[in-house]
C-alpha cells in the first residue's frame, strides 16, 4: 500500500546493517526535519556514529530534505559528511531520481527514511525505494507537518494492526 512503509521503528538508529543487508540496500537518503534534528536544530543522539558505522560497511548515505533552508540542511550535512539535496519536493519524484542518479544506485538498492508518511513514504513507495518510517525526534512541528500528524498516526496504527496479523 501506498501509505505504509517497508519498515518501521523508533528513530534512525534502531535500522540495523542486517536490515539493510537483508533488503540489499546499498544507499540510504535521509530525511532532516525531525528524522535527524529536531525542531531546535538538535541533532539525534548517535546519528553521527550511526552515518559513520553505515559508511565503512559501504552502505552510501545522502540527505534528502524537503526544507528551503539550505543554512539548516548544510549545517546537519556538514557534521554528517554527507551530500544533500535540498527543497526536494517530496513525495513528487524529482529529488528522488536526482538522489539516484548522484548515489549511481538502482531504485531497489535504495531506502528512504524519514518521519512523515505523506512526504517520505509515499514519495519512497511511488519511486520503488525501500520505505522506512520512524517516529518524529519531537512534538514540535511547523503548523502544516502538525496538521498532518493524526491522519498518519491513524495509517501508522492500522499498519501496525496488520503486521502484527501477518505475524500470528
Amino acid at each position: 500500500m501506498l501509505f505504509y512503509p517497508d519498515y518501521y521503528c523508533n528513530k534512525v538508529t534502531d535500522i540495523t546493517l542486517e536490515l539493510l543487508e537483508k533488503n540489499h540496500i546499498k544507499g540510504v537518503l535521509l530525511d532532516v526535519d525531525n528524522t535527524l534534528i529536531d525542531y531546535d536544530r538538535n541533532l539525534l543522539e548517535g546519528a553521527e556514529e550511526w552515518v559513520s558505522k553505515m559508511k565503512a560497511n559501504n552502505i552510501r548515505c545522502m540527505i534528502l530534505s524537503n526544507s528551503n533552508k539550505i543554512d539548516k540542511i548544510t549545517a546537519v550535512a556538514e557534521i554528517l559528511k554527507l551530500p544533500y539535496i535540498y527543497f526536494a519536493t517530496k513525495p513528487w519524484k524529482r529529488g528522488f531520481n536526482k538522489a539516484k542518479a548522484e548515489l549511481g544506485l538502482q531504485e531497489e538498492n535504495i531506502a528512504v527514511v524519514g518521519d512523515q508518511i505523506f512526504t517520505d513514504i509515499i514519495g519512497a513507495n511511488r519511486s520503488k525505494m525501500f520505505s522506512i518510517l520512524v517516529n518524529p525526534i519531537a512534538k514540535k512541528d511547523i503548523w502544516i507537518t502538525k496538521c498532518k500528524r493524526p491522519l498518519e498516526e491513524w495509517i501508522i496504527k492500522s499498519y501496525v494492526k496488520k503486521q502484527k496479523k501477518k505475524e500470528e
